[in-house]
């Protein structure tokens, strides 16, 4: 059962560290440079101000089944509405 547990707790470390970006906000790179993390890494969690952190990803496949993409803009050093992916947004339960 220990084996167990570390074996998720590895793969739960490994899974948030590579969703997390170090690095400067969005504000500080390029719209085209923070695009390209995003198509790169498919998802990312990047900051968008001195206090606010964001997933983005970039197609609707790393969202959760009850999710859908919503289309995401961030400020960017050349453009202050910069296009960057989509964000997982929770779908409504209504019929």
């Amino acid at each position: 059962m220990m084996r167990y547990l570390l074996t998720f707790s590895v793969l739960a470390l490994t899974a948030t560290s590579a969703a997390a970006q170090v690095g400067p906000p969005t504000s500080q790179r390029t719209c085209g440079a923070n695009r390209q993390l995003v198509m790169k890494e498919g998802a990312v969690v990047l900051d968008t101000s001195p206090s606010t952190y964001a997933r983005f990803v970039r197609s609707g496949a790393e969202c959760l089944v009850d999710q859908f993409p919503e289309p995401a803009w961030v400020p960017s050093s050349n453009n202050p509405q910069c296009f960057i992916g989509y964000r997982c947004k929770d779908g409504t339960d209504d019929f």
